[in-house]
């Protein structure tokens, strides 16, 4: 049986952080991982896809599912806004023999930690400063600055959780944080690191 079997990695950080751009150079490097698809009831924004980037519920169909105890997690991430991570995605996952990967908040990936235990790997990525989190989401411009500020304020709080995960890793140079990111998912799966 392969090392990395029933194994779930949760990469999280604050907003603007670079979590995703890093879950996806893991995805290119460990093709045994598979990433889990979050609902949310947030509106969609230029270039995505519903099933792709998110499934996109509206708020009452998000509520159904709760109700119906459909997600592993979820949570009101800002006011009005939810995301969860959906039980049916992690078990198709899981059926094809994949590692699932989740891209979520702290308090989602505390709840995930809680139902895999140690089958599942924490990474929280830091950024450098909440000065470099703010020029990273203005540069990204998909935000209003009302968004980036609430943005912002969420960031000063989730940083404070970084002890409660496995591994803390700085995004300062993304170069460098891919290299460290390969190399905890390595060790963590007991493989060989890839180039």
């Amino acid at each position: 049986m392969e090392a990395y079997h029933g194994k779930t990695i949760v990469v999280t950080a604050p907003s603007g952080a670079g979590k995703t751009t890093i879950v996806r150079h893991l995805m290119d490097a460990f093709p045994q991982m598979a990433f889990s698809v979050s609902a949310t009831t947030r509106p969609i924004r230029p270039g995505e896809q519903d099933g792709t980037d998110y499934f996109f519920l509206t708020r009452q169909e998000f509520e159904r599912r709760v109700a119906a105890n459909e997600f592993i997690e979820w949570e009101e991430v800002y006011p009005g806004v939810f995301y969860g991570s959906l039980k049916s995605e992690v078990e198709r996952l899981q059926n094809a023999g994949k590692v699932v990967v989740f891209d979520i908040d702290v308090k989602g990936a505390a709840n995930i930690k809680e139902v895999f235990g140690h089958r599942c790997l924490t990474v929280f990525i830091k950024p450098p400063s909440i000065e470099v989190l703010r020029q990273r989401l203005l540069k990204r411009g998909t935000d209003t600055p009302e968004s980036i500020r609430r943005r912002l304020d969420k960031a000063a709080f989730e940083m404070s959780f970084e002890d409660r995960f496995d591994v803390s890793l700085l995004n300062d140079s993304l170069d460098l944080a891919v290299r460290n990111a390969k190399f905890i998912v390595s060790s963590f799966f007991n493989l060989k690191i890839p180039v």
